[in-house]
């Protein structure tokens, strides 16, 4: 079952579109209701210090069943889409006639022979190349289905990005994105030089300019997801970081730890300041990256 107009509420704060079950909306923590012993808005503080929760993108139905699979479903325009599996899920898009999906090639896993396979280039390929990224992605075309699987453990995040939404994502944990969404990239050249020793940090970007459309992302092990608000800050280990809204900001922060005779070491951490979303992943990821 997919969600329909009727499922959906709209946050009285920013009004994005959330399930009838959801307690809190993700643009700032307010609660809109309070069933399951949620405190109401006004209530106690959460004692944790930051809301942070599974990844549940509004357009989410409830967990169903198939032959005994677990299923989550979601939909963008005629587009619809379906997860399945827990340890290395694999998600299912199936596309109207003429609508169009991109994605990587290499996480392809299979299709109906009906749907169309062509090369799209992206912006700024030479300094993509230069970079040891990819030049151009994979586009499908329908009717038909089409189905994608990284192949490793973890989950596969669906994202609704609204018209002027901006998403920047850590680079090589893109899956696909609905042909509505513009794809770009650049450089962090601060946290590039400390973390990966100056081999280079790339922030992939991904825009909604006119349309909605939904964007698909992997994250190894399990994907939580922190709502900061204005000033809010947490210190995340480099290789836990998946996306970020574009109003966060984000820098690196470094403490010596001493061992007294024996020398010591140096800790670092992304630090990231709200307003907005941080997406946690759960297996720490350090990705091979080029100058």
């Amino acid at each position: 079952m997919l969600f329909t107009t009727a499922d959906l509420k709209n946050c009285p704060a920013c009004g994005r579109l959330q399930p009838l079950d959801t307690s809190f909306c993700r643009c700032g923590g307010d609660y809109l209701d309070s069933p399951g012993g949620y405190p109401p808005q006004g209530g106690a503080p959460d004692p944790f210090g930051y809301q942070m929760y599974r990844h549940q993108d509004a357009g989410w139905t409830n967990g169903t069943q198939s032959n005994g699979v677990d299923m989550r479903e979601t939909r963008v325009g005629n587009t619809l889409v379906r997860i399945a599996g827990n340890i290395v899920p694999q998600v299912e898009v199936a596309l109207s006639p003429g609508d169009a999906v991109y994605f990587e090639h290499h996480i392809l896993l299979w299709k109906h022979p009906q749907v169309n396979i062509d090369i799209k280039p992206l912006k700024g390929a030479l300094k993509r190349m230069m970079a040891g990224m990819q030049i151009f992605v994979t586009q499908a075309t329908g009717p038909g289905s089409i189905a994608f699987s990284r192949d490793d453990a973890g989950e596969i995040i669906p994202i609704h990005i609204r018209p002027g939404e901006e998403l920047h994502v850590r680079e090589h944990q893109f899956l696909a994105a609905t042909s509505s969404i513009d794809y770009s990239f650049f450089r962090v050249k601060g946290v590039a030089n400390i973390l990966f020793g100056g081999t280079g940090f790339w922030i992939d970007r991904f825009v909604a300019p006119q349309q909605p459309g939904l964007l698909l992302l992997h994250g190894y092990g399990n994907v939580y997801e922190v709502m900061l608000r204005p000033g809010e800050a947490i210190d995340v280990e480099p290789g836990g970081f998946l996306y970020k809204d574009a109003s966060v900001q984000m820098t690196t922060v470094s403490q010596r730890l001493s061992t007294g005779f024996l020398g010591g070491f140096n800790l670092f951490m992304n630090r990231f300041v709200g307003p907005g979303r941080v997406g946690i992943q759960t297996m720490y990821v350090h990705l091979p990256t080029a100058e």
